[in-house]
């Protein structure tokens, strides 16, 4: 059994097996022994018979994972890491390692094969540069997943589990919140990793909602309004869906006016309701003059 909290214990495993750390790959190796026994155990909260985790790096959260969890399959796109996740989860009878790019995979299938349940808790610890991406893989493509518990960037954390219609909001709280309901767990300080990062991070949770938590007359547009209004955050929601959305002004006021909001406001100060009543009513006076 490896120590997997000991930097000297890593920087052997890795030496030996002729890994250097890939800066476009955003690898930093959590060490800290005391975040991932609480990322593992705020994971198996709700069931615990199949945990899939994204990104193991050299085993540390996937060795928790397999203590709170009946089967745990992680996906690791690094074909470097294939000797250390040899040594580091040789004892855990009830981990497979899935090579491959996990925005690539077909994850619904390894979570229909694998899970007594059919359903499954997603873990991960993401190199920040693809923490969105992959967040937002995962909820848009309905899979049978329970939740999402994730190490991201502190300040994405903060945007992410904002309240929609304040000024932390914006793009990513819109999208991620449409499908899940956000926390924040805990931080976790740049010292925790190897090598440290320049940033703070934090665990959040996402809560798959069973159902969205306004009505949208159509989803895929919905979300290309939400991206377009907080676009240019400084400008008037009139700017910025007029410039980036692709929407007649006259178009905008007149739904603006039917969505009870002054013509001069910013999208950043819309709650859920506002947002999608807005968008519905642009939606609805586009479809009729579309229609004549």
């Amino acid at each position: 059994m490896y120590n997997l909290s000991d930097a000297n214990v890593i920087r052997r495993l890795l030496t030996d097996a002729g890994f250097s750390f890939k800066k476009s790959l955003g690898q930093n190796f959590l060490i800290d022994p005391s975040v991932c026994p609480e990322m593992a155990m705020s994971a198996a909260e709700q069931e615990n018979d199949f945990a899939l985790e994204i990104g193991p790096g050299v085993g540390v959260l996937t060795a928790e994972l397999a203590k709170e969890f009946d089967k745990v399959v992680t996906v690791e796109l690094d074909e470097r890491l294939r000797p250390v996740l040899a040594k580091t989860l040789k004892d855990a009878d009830n981990v497979e390692v899935v090579w491959g790019d996990a925005m690539k995979l077909p994850l619904a299938d390894i979570i229909k094969q694998k899970s007594t349940s059919g359903t499954a808790s997603v873990c991960a610890n993401l190199p920040y540069y693809i923490t969105s991406p992959i967040i937002m893989m995962l909820l848009e493509s309905n899979l049978p997943i329970r939740d999402i518990t994730v190490m991201v960037q502190k300040e994405a954390a903060e945007r992410i589990c904002a309240e929609v219609g304040t000024r932390a909001a914006g793009v990513l709280t819109v999208s991620v919140g449409y499908y899940a309901e956000p926390e924040i767990l805990f931080e976790v300080p740049r010292t925790s990793f190897m090598p440290s990062p320049d940033v703070d991070s934090a665990v959040i949770k996402l809560k798959i909602r069973k159902e969205p938590p306004v009505n949208v007359a159509n989803e895929k547009q919905f979300f290309s309004f939400v991206k377009a209004a907080f676009g240019q955050r400084r400008k008037t929601l009139q700017n910025s869906l007029s410039s980036l959305g692709g929407y007649a002004k006259t178009d905008i006021a007149e739904a603006l006016e039917k969505a009870d909001l002054r013509p001069d406001v910013r999208a950043e100060a819309l709650n859920f309701d506002q947002l999608a009543t807005l968008f519905n009513a642009l939606y609805k006076i586009k479809a009729e003059r579309n229609g004549k």
